[in-house]
């Protein structure tokens, strides 16, 4: 598998400010839903939801990922205003106070982006690359917003049922090398994108994309990878997610070696641990 039509790209047009990948990054995720699959992950009072961030960036965070829709399979529907309730605010108070954090809105409806980015995120994380909302790449073209770009197949309601591939890699690839195609046609500039493990695909599809990371980073973009305790990892070792640090450690160092610029991640601290080890002995 190989394709070299673009070279890759190492850095992040942030704010206006220049971020280099040349070493990985850290995201954290702070879920501000009542449901998401990994219950320590949840915060909705203002005041915890600071102090996270606060951890978060002492432990080595570069970017924080808020996100009011859980996207967990099976996750029930909210309304578009519901979602802007649980983080507009957020979103302010952690531009105030921390201005240090590049924030991440995980959002795949155009509406919540907007206010997002009105509000002080500085990049769009959707889960859907522009399949659930027609109104999410204009919003793109006119504003020129960074962008992570996810391959799933469905909804959130209905991905599960949705994993029949003749081959899961180069589905991925073809798919997310037509949206960056199409991004890049719209002008916008700096794109991720993210294999989706776990979204529509089952545990072993999963670790297939995982070992051919390195052929999803031939598209040219940075790569974001967010297995933080899936239950590709979890039930895999008969486990829970909160019992699913170590493998998570695990993983992000083989999708370290595979390519990986970016992990999302609940654990800021060790996923940081991995990349300074990672790079002690690759580097």
């Amino acid at each position: 598998m190989q394709d070299t039509a673009f070279s890759n790209k190492k850095t992040l047009n942030l704010r206006g400010d220049l971020v280099s990948l040349d070493t990985q990054k850290v995201m954290g995720i702070v879920n501000l839903t009542p449901d998401s699959f990994f219950e320590s992950s949840r915060a909705s009072v203002g005041t915890i939801v600071l102090k996270r961030a606060e951890k978060m960036l002492e432990n080595g965070a570069l970017f924080l990922d808020l996100g009011g829709y859980s996207s967990r399979p099976g996750a029930h529907d909210v309304s578009v205003d519901e979602e802007l309730r649980r983080v507009i605010e957020h979103i302010k108070n952690i531009r105030k106070e921390l201005p240090e954090l590049y924030i991440s809105i995980d959002t795949f409806r155009a509406k919540v982006a907007k206010e997002a980015l009105d509000n002080g995120a500085d990049i769009i994380n959707d889960i859907s690359a522009g399949d659930l909302d027609n109104e999410m790449f204009e919003l793109l073209r006119r504003t020129n917003a960074p962008y992570i770009a996810m391959h799933m197949r469905g909804t959130p309601q209905n991905m599960k049922e949705k994993t029949d591939y003749d081959d899961v890699t180069l589905e991925v690839h073809r798919r997310l090398k037509n949206k960056h195609s199409k991004l890049r046609s719209l002008g916008v500039k700096d794109v991720m994108l993210d294999p989706g493990f776990g979204f529509a695909k089952t545990a072993e599809q999963s670790y297939k994309l995982l070992k051919n990371l390195k052929f999803i980073k031939t598209i040219g973009t940075p790569l974001l990878v967010g297995i933080s305790r899936k239950s590709m990892i979890y039930k895999s070792l008969n486990l829970g997610p909160e019992d699913a640090l170590n493998g998570t450690s695990v993983l992000n160092t083989i999708a370290l070696h595979n390519g990986a610029d970016i992990l999302r991640v609940h654990d800021v601290k060790e996923a940081a641990e991995s990349i300074k080890l990672f790079n002690l002995t690759f580097s």
